[in-house]
C-alpha cells in the first residue's frame, strides 16, 4: 500500500482507495467496483463524510431487524471484502448471521479469494462457492445463491448492492437491509431499511447497535417503530441539499 501521511486532509478517503486498489490487484475487486466506490465518495462529500442522525436511526432499526430474524444472512461482494473484512465478520458473529459471497461479476476464483479473506479474518462456513438456488426474476449470475443462505434467509444485509437484486429479494418476502450512500438509488428506495452511510462507518455502527439491543425486546420493538424509510431518506436528502447550499454560499 502506498504510504499516506496521516496529516493529509484526505487521509481516511485515500486509505480506502488504496485498500480497493490492493483488492483489485489481488483479483478480489473488479474495475466496476472501483467506479462504484468513486460514485459513492461523491455522495459522501455531500453528506458531510460523517454518520448522520438519520443513518444512526436506520442502523438501530437494521440491528433490531437482524436480531428479530431467525435466519439472517450477510451478503458479501469484492468491495466489502477489500474494505472491511474484519468488521463484517465480527458483525456476523455478534448477530449470529451466516455469510454468503454474492457477485455480479462472478468467477469461481473471485469467490474463493473472497471466501479466503473472510476466513482469514475469522469467518467459518462461508457460503456461496457452490450455489444451489436462484433468486426468482434474476437471469444473470447475480441471481445465483445458496439454499442454506440467502435463499432461505428471512433478513438479508446487502452492503453496496444492485437495485434489481434488492427488489427481487424484497419480492421474495425478505427483510432487506441496504447500506448505500445514494438515497435516490433503486436500492435505497426498495430496501426495507436503508442506511445512508459509508460502509466502513456503517458496519461498526451496526455492530454497536446489535450489541446494545441484544436481549432487550422492548428496545428492539421501539427501534423498528421509530424508523420510517421514506421519511428517513427524505430527511437525508434535505441534509445533503443544505450542505450543498452552505458550500455554495461560502
Amino acid at each position: 500500500m502506498t504510504e499516506i501521511p496521516k496529516s493529509h486532509p484526505r487521509y481516511a478517503s485515500l486509505v480506502l482507495r488504496e485498500r480497493l486498489v490492493e483488492g483489485y490487484r489481488a483479483g478480489v475487486v473488479v474495475p466496476q467496483g472501483l467506479i462504484a466506490h468513486g460514485r459513492g465518495e461523491m455522495f459522501d462529500y455531500v453528506l458531510g463524510e460523517r454518520t448522520t442522525t438519520e443513518a444512526r436511526t436506520a442502523s438501530r432499526a437494521a440491528a433490531a431487524m437482524f436480531l428479530k430474524a431467525k435466519r439472517p444472512v450477510i451478503s458479501v461482494n469484492g468491495n466489502v471484502a477489500a474494505l472491511c473484512p474484519k468488521d463484517v465478520v465480527r458483525l456476523s458473529k455478534v448477530s449470529e448471521s451466516k455469510m454468503e459471497v454474492s457477485l455480479f461479476h462472478r468467477t469461481d476464483l473471485r469467490v474463493s479469494k473472497i471466501k479466503a479473506i473472510l476466513e482469514k479474518n475469522g469467518a467459518k462456513d462461508v457460503l456461496g462457492f457452490l450455489p444451489d438456488a436462484r433468486i426468482p426474476g434474476l437471469e444473470h449470475m447475480r441471481g445465483l445463491c445458496s439454499k442454506e443462505g440467502i435463499c432461505s434467509a428471512d433478513a438479508v444485509l446487502v452492503p453496496l448492492e444492485d437495485g434489481d437484486r434488492t427488489e427481487a429479494l424484497v419480492k421474495m418476502g425478505k427483510k432487506v437491509i441496504a447500506i448505500d450512500l445514494n438515497p435516490m438509488s433503486r436500492t435505497s428506495r426498495a430496501a426495507t431499511v436503508t442506511i445512508v452511510d459509508e460502509l466502513t462507518r456503517a458496519i461498526p455502527e451496526l455492530i454497536k447497535n446489535v450489541e446494545d439491543l441484544e436481549g432487550d425486546p422492548k428496545a428492539i420493538k421501539l427501534a423498528i417503530e421509530r424508523y420510517d424509510r421514506d421519511e428517513n431518506l427524505s430527511q437525508t436528502m434535505k441534509r445533503m441539499a443544505e450542505n450543498l447550499e452552505g458550500l455554495s454560499s461560502e
